[in-house]
């Protein structure tokens, strides 16, 4: 045989071989190399971190006169304050709120008194998720007092500071609040891939979201369409909760 049909034999085989190797291919086992393996689920949120001022609550620090406290809400000087403005100044003593010197009234945002209470309600549910406070207020001890005695709900056993793992959980400190995170990575070992911030101011929001956080700006203090969006990346269901809800 010359060279030349050597050749030729020599493709002809490789193209009888290539055909048959098709022939005996299953359709099933094609469309499954076809297609794309589903992606992972997200990593589940274990810590979800709040700004104070403008983000919890209202007024900031550096807006009102002097330290926050106590005030009946019957004093005379509060008579002024609407039933709405009351329902978000609720404290741990029934019939007082809390006020500076000139009576303006420290509010906690619905949004955040929403995601707090729910963060506790989703426990019950299997998710493990704390909450912590990367802040850079003005006044430290005036926040710690607002802490200490705004509430979320009725409950007057739970104030802000029990939310925030008893203050455990609580940095308040002037600088990046890149440092607020690497200190609450250290006192918790959860990865900055499982935890969530919110602040409204977006210098914040893009230092911390460099170490892998997923950060939700809100500029108009914390909402309820802040925490579902979370919830949402974070691939939380609620279904079991509002179900948990029913049964009871």
């Amino acid at each position: 045989m010359t060279s030349k049909s050597k050749k030729r034999a020599a493709k002809r085989a490789a193209i009888q071989e290539a055909a048959a190797s098709i022939d005996t291919a299953h359709p099933e086992e094609e469309e499954t190399k076809k297609q794309k393996s589903p992606p992972p689920p997200p990593p589940p949120l274990r810590l979800a971190v709040f700004d104070l001022d403008y983000t919890i609550w209202k007024p900031e620090m550096y807006q009102i006169a002097g330290p926050p406290k106590l005030t009946a809400i019957s004093d005379p000087k509060n008579r002024r304050i609407t039933p709405a403005v009351l329902e978000e100044a609720k404290t741990n003593k029934e019939g007082y709120i809390l006020t500076d010197r000139s009576h303006t009234p420290m509010q906690v945002f619905q949004g955040a008194s929403f995601a707090l209470r729910e963060m506790e309600q989703l426990k019950e549910c299997g998710y493990d998720i704390q909450a912590a406070v990367a802040s850079k207020t003005d006044v430290e001890s005036w926040a710690k007092i607002c802490m200490d005695h705004l509430i979320i709900d009725d409950d007057r056993d739970t104030n802000l500071r029990s939310c925030f793992g008893n203050g455990k959980l609580v940095e308040i400190s002037y600088g990046s609040k890149t440092n607020h995170f690497k200190r609450l990575h250290k006192k918790t070992g959860i990865p900055y891939e499982q935890m969530a911030f919110f602040d409204n101011e977006y210098g914040n929001i893009r230092s911390v979201s460099s170490l892998g956080v997923k950060c939700y700006y809100t500029p108009r203090g914390m909402t309820h369409e802040a925490w579902e969006k979370a919830k949402g990346d974070f691939g939380i269901d609620t279904n079991a909760l509002e179900l948990s809800e029913l049964e009871d």
